[in-house]
């Protein structure tokens, strides 16, 4: 909120970069919790001022594209590196895969340094009360107490973040254990082994499809909400809505060929949320408060969603394989399905918001 943004960006992306570089390095195990501390502090420090900055570059009817398109980094990133990683680490070893994800980040964050420009100074002189207002965490806080579409639409994006983490660690698990001999079939094809396979399967289409949904997602909010700004909430309403049966559906079907690209099409609808739920955040607060509740925001969704999300699954696995005798292929297909259902709930609590977002949006 108060330093120099694009520097901030800079150097969080040459920190994390830096460290994963390291982390090819590390010659024990300690070594390397250390270093991938290291690329969690970077990569935390990034985001929230990238929102903030993002929004200040762009007009409030434009942010939902701008921030879902800077969304899509994420599962693009993630196939990036999926595929590259594998390829690099069969070719040359783990610790060139390190090494060579590390390496692009040092580009990036000189062209962060020397190509960013940080609006803050042109629109200081331009308005009396972004020179002189500095605010605390604890008056971001207060303020964003009052914002109950701020505290719905975060919940929402955790409880979608909570079914997104949750189901990461299991998928593959539930094709090997539900379709195992299927999978090994298909791997053979591309002569592959199974896990290769559905690793390169998952990440291809999951990935596309994932930064295809971010951008989609921001474009259709942002054109609904011209005419009504509860475009916001109801894209990401809908979207967890319809992701629910259709989830279902890809875990229950007896093709693992056929599951596979009914969860491209759910995946289509699970990133729908990105622009939207941002837009909402860096648009209910006043423009020296925005880098805050962007951290805020942040925080809430991953506390919930990676803290919880596959701690959940996984414990919902064992329950029903073990409590209920399902066995283990079982067991992970009903976990799946009932921790989708809490799409439900995120439905709820972004169709609730529609009554409040008109008068709380304030820029």
């Amino acid at each position: 909120e108060r330093k120099n943004r694009p520097m901030i960006i800079g150097t969080a992306v040459a920190v994390w970069s830096g460290f994963t570089a390291l982390s090819g390095m590390a010659n024990s195990f300690l070594q390397l919790v250390i270093f991938r501390i290291g690329v969690g502090v970077g990569e935390a420090g990034c985001t929230p001022p990238a929102h903030s900055l993002i929004a200040d570059y762009v007009p409030k009817e434009k942010r939902a594209s701008a921030l879902a398109f800077y969304s899509m980094g994420t599962p693009l990133g993630g196939l990036l590196g999926l595929v590259m990683g594998g390829l690099v680490a069969d070719a040359y070893g783990w610790r060139a895969a390190f090494l060579v994800a590390g390496a692009p980040g040092i580009i990036f964050a000189l062209l962060c340094w020397f190509t960013l420009k940080e609006p803050r100074k042109l629109m200081a002189q331009h308005s009396v009360a972004i020179q002189s207002t500095q605010v605390t965490f604890g008056e971001t806080l207060k303020y964003l107490a009052t914002k109950k579409t701020f505290w719905l639409i975060a919940l929402g994006a955790a409880i979608k973040a909570f079914i997104g983490y949750g189901h990461a660690p299991f998928t593959a698990s539930f094709f090997l254990r539900v379709h195992g001999e299927e999978v090994k079939a298909l791997a053979e094809n591309f002569g592959l082994q199974s896990i290769g396979f559905l690793g390169l399967a998952l990440g291809l289409m999951g990935g596309t499809a994932g930064a295809i949904s971010a951008y989609l997602g921001g474009q259709i909010a942002d054109k609904y909400a011209k005419t009504d700004l509860r475009g916001y909430v109801v894209v990401p309403a809908f979207a967890s809505l319809l992701a629910v049966p259709i989830y279902i559906l890809a875990v229950s079907v007896p093709s693992a060929s056929v599951a596979l690209w009914i969860l491209v099409i759910n995946g289509l609808l699970g990133s729908l949320w990105y622009g939207p739920v941002y837009a909402i955040g860096q648009s209910i607060v006043p423009p020296h408060m925005r880098a805050t509740t962007s951290a805020i925001l942040l925080f809430t969704i991953n506390l919930i969603g990676l803290g919880l999300g596959p701690l959940a699954v996984g414990i919902l696995s064992d329950v029903m394989a073990n409590g209920f005798g399902l066995g283990s292929a079982e067991g992970v297909r009903w976990a799946l399905m009932i921790s989708t259902c809490f799409g439900i709930v995120a439905f709820i609590l972004f169709w609730i918001a529609r009554k409040t977002i008109r008068e709380e949006m304030v820029s």
